[in-house]
């Protein structure tokens, strides 16, 4: 009897174990997965774009992102959709998307 319990209390350490462990319990968060929004931005922006009227946004660094991204938004910076699509972003996606597409990524 006491060899029962004492199995099932190994089983049970065993299965809690493995429901805390990330890698059994839980759904692991990939750090290259893009944030909301960002990975639509390769659609027009692709990386071999150098030379197109659409630029490559490789190489640009998170600030800059940013600061075109809420110029944009502000209708500081003309342009036929990314006014648009900037409006749908609250601050912090921008600097999320920004952060992301910086680290070339897109």
């Amino acid at each position: 009897m006491k060899r029962v319990r004492r199995m099932r209390e190994v089983w049970i350490s065993i299965g809690l174990l493995m429901a805390s462990s990330p890698a059994m319990g839980q759904p692991a968060v990939s750090p290259a997965a893009p944030p909301p929004g960002a990975s639509s931005c390769s659609g027009c922006h692709a990386p071999s774009a150098v030379g197109h009227s659409i630029g490559s946004l490789r190489g640009l660094s998170a600030p800059d992102i940013l600061g075109a991204l809420q110029a944009f938004r502000n209708g500081e910076r003309e342009a036929t959709v990314m006014g648009r699509i900037a409006k749908g972003f609250s601050d912090g996606e921008m600097r999320a998307i920004a952060k992301w597409l910086a680290r070339g990524d897109e």
